[in-house]
């Protein structure tokens, strides 16, 4: 039933497809004065996760979700950090396993399904008695996990969670891993490929014997990796077991709380299959959002403070919190389906 027209308005003339609305924001966004109090809090398995906090004495709590390979100080998650807390909320921007720039203690790293980090964080912000209201944000990995968090909770959700708005979820991964390995999409592949067998090489070091790095030099297909690292490491029998327990896709329809997903078609590492529009006609609380551009978390315009993804977040879960969430924030556009085809062409 929530399927909403999309608001994004027209990106500027000269960002004419995703990958420039993706790329251009990451190289030359910059938000300034966010200042972070860090954190370090202590796993149930005995690792360690990284809190950045903004405090404004709220009882409204912003919790942020970054993606693979991100942190706190991605220009994503500083622009909904600095908005949110302008208008008055507290925020908690988390940083995953291994990624607030040391690496983390036990074998196990994060992944697009772990819900047991989000939640533990979650369980902590809730501990200082203070909030009654907490919302959800999260970008790419983040808005999965985000999402499949919200879907495995379901009714067992603490009841201070109240809304969520999630951006350029890849919610159904095996068709994300086969979208990275195109052609066009290499400068993505490589930069995350990188990054990742980095952290497998120094992972093997602290576990010796328990990774095959020689397998990195055999690495043809993004499969492969998830094959032979993902998985084990994330305690998945294989890559397809990992693709089906970590899609959100697959954990939507158990959502109890209004749900935000913002999807481009345009966006150059999502798929017909990430747009769960079925879903969304059928759910009362899954609002499906699906806009012609918007590369994969960008949704900016340089000049501007912040992007139309985050003032959407803000208006959506301040709605939710507040009454009916808004269908719109700005002039609406036809809703796009399934079965308009794949990107802006």
């Amino acid at each position: 039933m929530p399927l909403l027209p999309s608001s994004y308005p027209s990106p500027p003339f000269w960002s004419a497809n995703g990958h420039v609305q993706t790329i251009v924001p990451g190289i030359w966004r910059r938000v300034k004065d966010v200042a972070y109090t860090r954190e370090r809090i202590t796993t149930p398995d005995g690792d360690f996760l990284d809190l950045d906090w903004i405090h404004r004495d709220s009882r409204r709590l912003l919790l942020l979700t970054h993606g693979l390979e991100g942190n706190s100080d991605r220009h994503y998650i500083k622009g909904p950090a600095k908005l949110f807390a302008q208008n008055g909320w507290d925020v908690l921007a988390w940083n995953c396993r291994s990624c607030s720039g040391e690496m983390n203690r036990a074998f196990r790293m994060y992944h697009h399904g772990d819900t047991e980090d989000i939640a533990t964080v979650i369980h902590h912000a809730l501990q200082t008695g203070r909030y009654t209201q907490v919302s959800l944000v999260g970008f790419s990995m983040g808005a999965n996990i985000t999402m499949k968090y919200l879907g495995v909770q379901g009714n067992t959700l603490p009841p201070e969670v109240r809304a969520a708005a999630v951006f350029s979820a890849p919610c159904d991964l095996e068709s994300g891993a086969d979208v990275l390995d195109r052609w066009d999409n290499g400068i993505y592949r490589r930069r995350f490929m990188r990054a990742l067998a980095e952290k497998m090489r120094r992972k093997a070091g602290q576990f010796p014997g328990k990774l095959d790095l020689q397998r990195l030099e055999h690495v043809r297909r993004w499969r492969d990796f998830d094959e032979w690292f993902s998985a084990p490491v994330c305690g998945y029998r294989d890559a397809a077991d990992f693709y089906r327990q970590a899609s959100a896709r697959n954990f939507i329809s158990g959502i109890q709380v209004p749900t935000l997903l913002v999807n481009a078609w345009n966006d150059p590492i999502l798929t017909p299959a990430c747009m769960p529009v079925d879903i969304a006609r059928e759910h009362p609380f899954f609002h499906l959002e699906l806009t012609q551009d918007g590369g994969h978390c960008g949704f900016w315009t340089p000049g501007q403070t912040f992007s139309w993804a985050e003032q959407r977040a803000l208006a959506f879960c301040t709605a939710a919190l507040e009454g009916p969430a808004p269908t719109s924030t700005t002039t609406a556009h036809p809703v796009l389906s399934a079965t308009d085809g794949w990107g802006p062409g």
